[in-house]
């Protein structure tokens, strides 16, 4: 890499309240895609990028964080983490390490699905000669996001946090990826709670330093709420899995997984089976995803659905549009559509639920 900047902050301090109960026992960047925490595809994109360390900023659940990444050898990263006292914003996290941190960098956030291109944006920033540059990416409802309206170069011309929809003007939003001059910095107080979008980009503009947007490559979803986990696990088993043939399978699409028996069922892609799931005889797997050691029993249906680690869906459950956290029992002839379960939840049959949040 030619780049030469080697160095990037992730801030994994998300709660993810929208997403709870799956965040109960979990930080919002170690919620699982394809069974792996969502923030290692980050990691494993700027390891690709040519960056060599990365700084952590922890905060709700941190321990937990560090449990699952460890020192970063094994997605050949250097892992550095920093933990906040209180929560400081996003660009208040940053300037706690403001002292540690090149001249130029990146800053990613930890609780989004991202398997991009970073050396790409990197090389745009410094062709621009810009302060700081966002990573743009097109949403149909863009009322969650921060909106961005760019001239013909690149430059930011206009910014709107989180507008309501008659203040849309673009579908373009900031995509929580950014690389930064360290002299930006300069307009981030010390010790005060303070915002990338909602404070220092605004701050750029209104000083005419040059801020710009570019248009991301690769994959990137926001798992804001338990149906966006769901997405984002079906469009990574797209993108990562492979046509296959198994001898007693039926298998159409693509499935991501090896170490799976499902002798008699049908799959039906985009599937996502983890290492050690067992799928019985006459079971269906419609664009659904099933977490290391689960077992789906005979003649299940699982259509649209997410069913984390260490569970059992008995004899002839019915799941859509639905996701179940870890080691959680689905009982003979549940009919689950819509539902969210977190941990350990035990739903004896036959029982139909429709649209309910439940957790142990």
């Amino acid at each position: 890499m030619t780049h030469g900047v080697t160095q990037a902050v992730v801030l994994v301090g998300g709660e993810g309240t929208r997403l709870r109960p799956l965040t109960n026992n979990r930080p919002k960047p170690l919620l699982p895609v394809l069974g792996r925490p969502c923030v290692e595809y980050t990691l494993r994109a700027l390891g690709a990028a040519g960056v060599q360390k990365v700084y952590l900023a922890c905060g709700f659940k941190s321990m937990e964080v560090v449990k699952a990444l460890g020192d970063g050898k094994k997605l050949g990263l250097d892992l550095v983490f920093a933990f906040e006292e209180e929560p400081m914003g996003t660009a208040g996290a940053v300037k706690l390490l403001e002292s540690k941190l090149p001249e130029t960098f990146v800053v990613a956030m930890g609780d989004v699905l991202m398997d991009i291109d970073f050396e790409h944006l990197i090389r745009f920033h410094k062709d621009a000669g810009a302060e700081a540059t966002i990573a743009l990416t097109e949403v149909e409802r863009p009322e969650q996001f921060g909106i961005v309206g760019l001239e013909e170069s690149g430059r930011i011309s206009r910014f709107k946090e989180k507008p309501k929809p008659e203040e849309v003007f673009s579908n373009l939003i900031n995509a929580g990826v950014y690389v930064l001059q360290k002299d930006a910095f300069r307009y981030v107080p010390e010790d005060t709670k303070f915002d990338f979008s909602k404070n220092l980009f605004p701050k750029l503009m209104e000083e005419g330093k040059p801020l710009f947007g570019s248009r991301l490559r690769g994959m990137w979803h926001d798992i804001g709420r338990p149906i966006d986990l769901l997405l984002a696990n079906q469009g990574m088993a797209e993108r990562k899995g492979v046509e296959r043939q198994i001898v007693g399978t039926e298998i159409e699409g693509k499935v991501f997984g090896n170490r799976f028996f499902a002798t008699g069922a049908r799959l039906m892609g985009p599937v996502y089976l983890g290492d050690d799931v067992r799928v019985g005889q006459g079971a269906l797997i419609l664009r659904s995803g099933v977490g290391q050691g689960s077992v789906v029993e005979g003649e299940v249906k699982l259509i649209d659905s997410l069913v984390l680690t260490n569970c059992r869906v008995r004899k002839g459950a019915h799941l859509e549009g639905s996701i179940v956290g870890d080691k959680c029992l689905i009982g003979e002839g549940v009919f689950l559509k819509d539902c969210v379960l977190g941990d350990n939840v035990n739903i004896k049959g036959p029982t139909k639920l429709e649209g309910k949040t439940l957790e142990s």
